[in-house]
């Protein structure tokens, strides 16, 4: 069996936000995405995409507590992380304090599990669950168009992290339209992320054509075929419509995301994608017991990451980072 971390043995979303008098401590979770077309170029140089997103139960953990000096400050047991202003907690805590004038600061201590450029999410993650924290540590009563405003300065994925769930995002990236998505629909996941990286602005380069994809983007999961090692396996009834145009450049230029992808599908994943621009790829699998068996079966190659893990609905989400007090992300909910 693969090598695994602690963290990395959890397939169950069973963190919640925890609070006492001065700490908050949340989770803050990765994403995939069941899809990803990019549409063309921009007159602002931005790409517009239509690309359908899910929170997955892989997060990293954060917790906050005020800083009565008015410093912004975070640490990060992974040593490779920044800690001053290039990360997006420092970033996302100012756009905060300085929308709404506050004069108290934070001290944030980030456990870091998602790994770094793997199309997982991570950063926009931290930050829309540093917003989400501090908006409760300093007692904030911001609208819900506020909050979006602030998270689209900070990336295109973090408005996503507002919400969490499975949904429709366009644009930029930062529209979003929430799909429904019961906790009943718990899907079993491998995420592997191989020792191989392409940066977005390199993935976003390489595409090259003004215009990638078919003007007729509805229903928004074009096909793309990924078959089942396990030919008795129930079909996941979405594993002829995975797509994601960027493995059509990224496999091409980083074989070995290819292969992480093969290897997915040969350990019986009924769907495999790469996530976002990579390099991170997951395996869908009917249930559990293929996962496991999956986990027992894959021969990583030497620095690959391996993650077992489900996806997370909204509404599990929403209880996860403490947010259903939130009017406009209990909005989601209905």
């Amino acid at each position: 069996m693969p090598f695994l971390n602690d963290s990395e043995k959890e397939t169950e979303p069973s963190r919640r936000a925890k609070v006492n008098q001065s700490v908050l401590s949340f989770p803050s979770f990765a994403k995939i995405n069941w899809s990803l077309q990019i549409l063309g170029k921009r007159p602002d140089g931005y790409h517009e995409i239509k690309t359908q997103l899910q929170t997955i139960s892989l997060h990293d953990d954060l917790h906050f507590q005020i800083d009565e000096g008015g410093g912004l400050s975070l640490t990060c047991d992974d040593p490779d992380i920044p800690t001053d202003d290039q990360n997006l907690v420092i970033w996302a805590a100012a756009a905060l304090r300085n929308r709404f004038e506050v004069k108290a600061g934070a001290r944030v201590r980030l456990e870091k599990r998602i790994p770094t450029q793997a199309g997982l999410g991570g950063g926009s993650s931290n930050a829309a669950v540093t917003l989400l924290a501090l908006t409760r540590l300093w007692d904030l009563k911001p609208s819900g168009g506020e909050l979006l405003e602030i998270a689209t300065t900070l990336g295109a994925d973090v408005p996503f992290f507002l919400v969490g769930g499975r949904v429709v995002a366009t644009g930029i990236g930062a529209t979003l339209s929430p799909l429904a998505d019961g906790s009943e629909d718990v899907l079993h996941l491998i995420v592997i992320t191989p020792n191989a990286s392409v940066s977005t602005a390199k993935a976003y380069s390489l595409l090259g054509s003004p215009a990638l994809t078919t003007s007729n983007i509805d229903p928004i999961l074009s096909s793309s075929h990924s078959g089942a090692k396990n030919s008795d396996s129930k079909p996941w009834p979405l594993q002829d419509s995975l797509k994601n145009d960027f493995e059509s450049v990224i496999f091409d230029i980083e074989p070995e995301i290819r292969r992480t992808k093969e290897t997915l599908v040969q350990a019986g994943a009924v769907g495999a994608l790469l996530a976002g621009s990579g390099s991170s790829v997951f395996g869908i699998f009917t249930n559990r017991d293929d996962q496991q068996r999956a986990l027992k079966e894959i021969k990583p190659e030497t620095g690959w990451r391996i993650f077992p893990c489900v996806t997370v609905s909204r509404n599990e989400y929403h209880r996860a980072v403490g947010s259903p007090d939130i009017p406009f992300l209990r909005s989601f909910n209905s």
